[in-house]
């Protein structure tokens, strides 16, 4: 069973630690069926936390569903907690979590909402980041510094 990792990469402006907020946090996906490799048109959305029974008996997943072209049953669960993306990776790609798949491949990531991150120099915590456009902007008043992130990109590369 493949292993996804997550890459993301992004300009960051007086922020650190970009991370999802909760270990609950929704994560979209758009995914491609490994059988019949037809794209799913939505954002598929699952989280780390929430558990559902495979077809069979074999177990559960984060994501178990049909098909809506060939019907074929796939899954995905998360194989790693999410770690934070750093300053120092700010420009480069960094895996931010890692995704076993089972007949579905990730092939695209939106960010969306539910975020946060560090002022670089302050330390304040910006909560509810919503990256839904792709950048979001703020100010940090503890260190009287413009505080951004742009330019987000996403990659998948297999580990397994």
């Amino acid at each position: 069973m493949p292993v996804l990792a997550l890459q993301i990469k992004a300009e960051l402006e007086n922020i650190t630690e970009l991370i999802p907020e909760d270990a609950d946090h929704t994560w979209h996906f758009k995914i491609q069926c490994t059988k019949c490799r037809e794209i799913d048109s939505n954002h598929i959305t699952f989280n780390a936390i929430d558990k559902a029974e495979m077809g069979s008996g074999r177990g559960e997943a984060n994501l178990v569903m049909k098909c809506k072209f060939c019907k074929c049953e796939s899954s995905a669960d998360f194989a790693s907690k999410p770690v934070a993306y750093d300053i120092e990776n700010s420009g480069k790609f960094q895996t931010i979590v890692t995704i076993e798949c089972r007949g579905l491949e990730l092939v695209d990531f939106a960010p969306r909402e539910g975020w946060k991150a560090k002022g670089a120099e302050s330390g304040t915590v910006f909560e509810d980041i919503d990256l839904t456009d792709g950048d979001w902007a703020d100010y940090d008043e503890k260190s009287e510094l413009p505080v951004a992130i742009s330019d987000i990109e996403a990659k998948f590369v297999k580990v397994k």
